[in-house]
């Protein structure tokens, strides 16, 4: 819901408020006509901005201020508190930026900030190809043009979509929330309003890299000087007897969940293989539309691998409260006639079934290419793959971690984002290491849970508060190493937790 939906915030700051009601480091939201606005000092200056996230509409007024950014709460993007701008994912689009004017100790927001010019690229390649319309594509591509880059951009993608949000998936579209209008990242007309040259279904089947050329299924190709590889990861469909009949889904793209949406409407149970964070919010969103769920999984506690054992079992009670069937610690023999055999017990009866069981990273484009390939394309810290003008970014890319050095790999939206706006400045000239601290966000009907960080072996994790009152945070510590950090209810202090990390790194 907008802010204009529920009314303006707070004071009328076309009237002022006393100077002292904003002190150093502090945050006020008031509103100027219908338009919620936050207002903070730093370094003893003002700034008035729009007090809502463009992302999910989070509020900016319980967020953190770093320097001359607000961080927001819920998913962590950043604004420029001069401009406006977004300097980082999720958000794309600024929100408004107002003008400030103090006297008779009072504070007054008079009128909007002229929006600044547009930069013209000083430097960068004459051609760009990006390959993927996922995440880090198109925020490689609208970075591009928002930086000023005038030069040819095509982005090449074998999804049928454009660009969308794939987190809501497996999330509030589902479920039913969320209605199909809200999942394009641009609208229809903006790729030829900004000369982006979108190319959907189509799929790239060579790379000549000495030549810069890329063929295209069908025979024709494209040249480039730059490449940008945005491939993302496609999900492992398990060599399961059965597993290839139709009834059987995956989940990674918008048609997919279209797909699910469809058999959940005539189906009384369904079968979730896998309790993936994927697995368990398909879970989630196929309850909220009133069908038996069961899920099938191999270990014995939920996620306890990536989140440790308690927070796994609050997620486990947390789905079993909703009325979803767990079988854990079992191994799926197959599914036929409308049976999931498991290695114990009778089985599942499920009208359909939904495999959660993992993505691999698309590389056989970039291996067959002659790039360094390793559970991954290898990417440097500036995101450069192997050869000169290539860069690798998103679910794709393997990079080193900048807090141990060893070479990752993240599955995360908001790290493709990042990577490819990364990618992009840096074939604009900009030189500086990738050094992002990895966000995700997972929700599990009314809770959810942020992460911050990386951590692949933790020593046994300790609750600090309450998961039960969802007021609670978690480190992951490998020796005396702190590595990452999950929140459930404590917005801001996940995002103080990346601060730290970013503070360390810096420090280091």
């Amino acid at each position: 819901m907008s802010g204009d939906e529920q009314g303006p915030s707070g004071p009328d700051l076309t009237k002022g408020v006393p100077a002292h009601d904003v002190a150093e480091g502090a945050k006020l939201v008031g509103h100027v006509g219908g338009d919620d606005v936050l207002v903070t000092r730093v370094d003893g200056e003002l700034f008035a901005v729009g007090a809502h996230c463009t992302h999910y509409h989070g509020p900016l007024g319980d967020g953190l201020i770093v320097g001359h950014t607000v961080r927001c709460p819920w998913h962590h993007a950043h604004f420029c508190l001069r401009t406006g701008e977004a300097l980082a994912g999720p958000a794309i689009d600024p929100v408004g930026a107002w003008e400030v004017e103090t006297h008779d100790g009072k504070i007054f927001v008079i009128a909007r900030a002229p929006e600044p010019a547009k930069p013209k690229a000083a430097k960068g390649p004459h051609r760009v190809l990006i390959a993927g319309g996922g995440a880090a594509g198109f925020a490689a591509a609208e970075m591009l043009r928002r930086h000023g880059f005038d030069g040819s951009l095509t982005m090449v993608s074998a999804d049928s979509d454009a660009p969308y949000d794939r987190p809501n998936c497996s999330k509030d579209y589902l479920a039913g929330e969320a209605p199909p209008e809200w999942m394009p990242l641009r609208g229809d007309g903006w790729y030829a309003d900004n000369d982006i040259d979108l190319r959907l279904n189509t799929e790239i089947t060579a790379l000549d890299l000495a030549a810069r050329t890329a063929g295209l299924r069908g025979g024709a190709s494209l040249s480039f000087d730059a490449l940008v590889l945005a491939l993302g990861a496609e999900p492992q469909r398990p060599p399961i007897p059965g597993f290839d009949q139709p009834t059987v889904h995956t989940l990674r793209s918008l048609k997919d969940a279209g797909a699910i949406i469809a058999a959940a409407e005539k189906a009384k149970r369904v079968a979730i293989v896998g309790a993936s964070f994927i697995g368990l919010e398909v879970a989630a969103s196929l309850r909220h539309r009133g069908i038996e769920v069961h899920v099938a999984a191999p270990e014995d506690i939920p996620l306890a691998r990536v989140l440790g054992d308690d927070l796994g079992r609050w997620i486990q009670r947390l789905h079993e409260d909703k009325g979803v069937i767990f079988h854990l610690g079992r191994k799926v023999l197959g599914y036929q006639n409308g049976r999931l055999g498991l290695d114990e017990g009778p089985g599942i009866e499920a009208d359909f079934i939904v495999a959660g069981t993992g993505v691999r990273p698309r590389t056989a484009l970039a291996e067959a290419a002659g790039l360094k390939v390793d559970k991954g394309v290898v990417v440097d810290a500036r995101l450069r793959a192997s050869a000169p003008n290539v860069y690798a970014v998103g679910d794709l890319a393997r990079f080193p971690d900048p807090t141990t050095g060893e070479l990752i790999r993240v599955e995360h939206w908001v790290h493709a984002e990042r990577q490819g706006q990364h990618a992009a400045r840096a074939l604009l000239g900009d030189d500086a290491p990738f050094t992002d601290t990895p966000f995700f966000w997972s929700a599990h009907y009314d809770a959810k849970i942020n992460y911050v960080g990386h951590a692949e072996a933790f020593d046994p994790p300790k609750v600090e508060g309450s998961l039960a009152k969802q007021d609670a945070i978690i480190r992951y510590i490998k020796d005396t190493t702190p590595l990452a950090v999950a929140t459930v209810g404590r917005d801001l202090d996940s995002l103080k937790a990346s601060l730290g990390f970013e503070t360390a790194l810096q420090r280091a």
